[in-house]
């Protein structure tokens, strides 16, 4: 046996400087703290992951297991999806959104993640800027990054709902600026832009020949007559310079199957397949078939689970708005409430003096047992993120316990 040696490589030339820039997942991280902490007998109750806790349709479940005994299901397929469910993507798009792509248009790819992923890619050169409207979801910069750009923040307050004006847009710009990022309705905010700001901003981006990349993965989670509208199809002209990226995970409680997909240019869709066939090829066929049978059956179990999101939703308000020091604006989409929690920093909790919202959140972790997500992870500090998609029962629990420990600050 050949003994080992230490490696010779100096320590700061192990990891590439384009990974080893890249942060860890913050909602993830705090999930999976979460986990191990409920795991090791701690009954914590977690508000980090957008994670639905519903099972996942039974016949969607029921097309999977079809799938599996079908031979075609068992080779590789075509690395841009199968031609059925581009196909189906493109008829479920003109249906809900009312934007029309072909197929040819569409790619399938590895849940909503990969196609962010794969569309800042496919668009962004080295020192390209993007403009990320912030609060902002914690991968966003971090894909931005990896294709070599620079994101732009563009602090949005909830006094403006957490949207941004076109007029913060057209102060960020600069002649570097290629793309805008769009998230209506929002994570991590449950922001959702009205038409008219839609359209404004979607006319700026044509007038200065921006692309937009417009994630809709929450279009049918909805509150309070808000109306999820997708930008090329109030701006038609920006469509030749639009990428929308959607997915199966938050729609139809399928965040473990792994399929999300981006539309665009044909052009564009083209390129970023080809991406994908050196990356991963084809998206594993049985969660494909089961997305197919996902989005193109009924919206039954989809109106149920948002009825259910909307009772969560208004209950963690009104729980939220009852602790003191803790302000928070009513989201009117996605399963997020995103409260200021800024009053509480710096007072005594415990013998401590947490001074941001990182530290804040650690000690709600250890002394309350719940975990939720500091506003650092989406670029904004002073704030937390819960997800409302859990238990009714956990979600008051949880609430409630943060609140009585808030409620020792002085």
């Amino acid at each position: 046996m050949v003994a080992s040696t230490p490696s010779t490589v100096p320590a700061t030339r192990r990891i590439s400087a384009r990974i080893g820039g890249i942060a860890e997942s913050a909602t993830m991280a705090v999930d999976a703290k979460a986990k191990a902490l409920k795991a090791a007998g701690r009954p914590v109750i977690g508000f980090g992951a957008g994670e639905p806790d519903f099972p996942t349709p039974a016949p969607i479940v029921a097309a999977a297991e079809a799938a599996c005994t079908d031979p075609r299901n068992h080779r590789y397929t075509l690395a841009a999806g199968l031609p059925e469910l581009r196909e189906a993507i493109a008829e479920k798009t003109r249906r809900d959104s009312g934007l029309e792509v072909a197929p040819s248009q569409v790619l399938v790819t590895n849940g909503g993640k990969q196609a962010v992923y794969q569309a800042f890619a496919t668009l962004v050169d080295p020192g390209d800027e993007v403009l990320l409207p912030t609060p902002y979801w914690t991968t966003y910069p971090e894909a931005v990054a990896l294709a070599g750009g620079v994101a732009v923040p563009v602090v949005c307050g909830p006094e403006a709902d957490y949207l941004p004006s076109v007029e913060q847009l057209e102060e960020a710009r600069t002649e570097r600026t290629k793309v805008l990022l769009w998230c209506s309705p929002s994570n991590p905010t449950g922001a959702v832009a009205s038409r008219e700001l839609t359209e404004a901003v979607g006319r700026w981006a044509v007038e200065h020949g921006i692309w937009v990349i417009t994630d809709e993965i929450y279009e049918h989670l909805v509150y309070d007559g808000a109306e999820a509208v997708s930008m090329p199809v109030v701006v038609p002209e920006l469509a030749d310079t639009c990428i929308v990226v959607n997915g199966v995970a938050k729609t139809y409680a399928m965040t473990g199957w792994r399929v999300g997909w981006l539309a665009g240019p044909a052009d564009v869709v083209k390129a970023a397949a080809n991406l994908q066939s050196h990356l991963s090829s084809n998206v594993a066929n049985v969660p494909q078939r089961a997305a197919l049978a996902a989005i193109s059956g009924p919206l039954d179990a989809v109106v149920e689970m948002r009825t259910a999101f909307d009772r969560r939703r208004r209950t963690i308000v009104d729980l939220l708005r009852a602790i003191p020091g803790i302000e928070c604006p009513t989201p009117r989409g996605a399963f997020y409430a995103y409260p200021s929690v800024q009053a509480l920093l710096g007072k005594e909790l415990r013998g401590t003096r947490p001074r941001t919202s990182v530290e804040l959140a650690a000690a709600v972790l250890e002394h309350a047992e719940v975990a939720v997500v500091p506003g650092e992870a989406f670029g904004t500090p002073g704030f937390f993120r819960l997800s409302y998609a859990l238990g009714d029962d956990d979600l008051r629990t949880g609430v409630e316990r943060m609140g009585a420990f808030l409620a020792e600050a002085r």
